[in-house]
């Protein structure tokens, strides 16, 4: 019986059902777009939920905490009040627009980073989460010391943005770059996990 016949067939890998020679993951409701050449094994360590919450914090995560970050600096360093001040309406606006877009970001980390391996209580503390999911993956790939030199690295580079860079902005270079890393790991993660991006779509 195959997973379109079927809405009780439990999660896993499967033959395509296109007909394409590759598994496809089936995810207890519908097929999913994760896929996999028939040369690889169909078991793994990780579930579908937990490739789920990588990919969704590669995808939409990384990008809604780094701009609710830039935003609420901007908006706090522009406060009606300071040397150079926004309008208020626009302050509000900004500040409400990154507080959402972070309380968005914190859920999505705090998925990844259990989804990682992660403890709970750390994955859910916003802020630190994304310096804990940074430690996760470079800790996974290159050892726990690599671990320990990105979580370093990445809270200097965060601090040193908040702390100042209403007097130097330039600095807002420093969380495009943790960013960058992070996508970029989580990328070549999600590869190890699901294979090769397919090249026919």
């Amino acid at each position: 019986m195959s997973p379109t016949e079927s809405p009780t067939v439990p999660p896993g890998w499967y033959p395509d059902p296109g007909g394409l020679r590759q598994w496809r993951a089936w995810n207890g409701r519908a097929w999913t777009d994760l896929t996999r050449p028939y040369a690889q094994p169909t078991h793994t360590e990780w579930s579908l939920d937990a490739v789920g919450s990588i990919a969704w914090l590669r995808n939409v995560g990384v990008l809604a905490f780094f701009a609710g970050l830039g935003l609420l600096v901007s908006a706090l360093a522009h406060w009606p009040g300071t040397a150079d001040p926004a309008p208020r309406w626009y302050a509000v606006t900004a500040t409400d627009v990154a507080s959402a877009l972070l309380v968005f970001a914190t859920v999505l980390y705090a998925r990844g980073a259990v989804a990682l391996g992660g403890h709970r209580a750390l994955a859910a503390v916003p802020g630190l989460n994304v310096l804990y999911v940074g430690s996760l993956v470079a800790t996974r790939e290159y050892g726990a010391g690599a671990g320990r030199r990105r979580l370093v690295g990445e809270a200097v580079l965060l601090a040193l943005f908040v702390a100042r860079a209403h007097a130097q902005p330039w600095l807002a270079i420093a969380p495009a770059l943790v960013a960058l890393e992070q996508a970029a790991s989580l990328r070549v993660l999600l590869g190890r996990l699901v294979g090769p991006p397919r090249r026919d779509l």
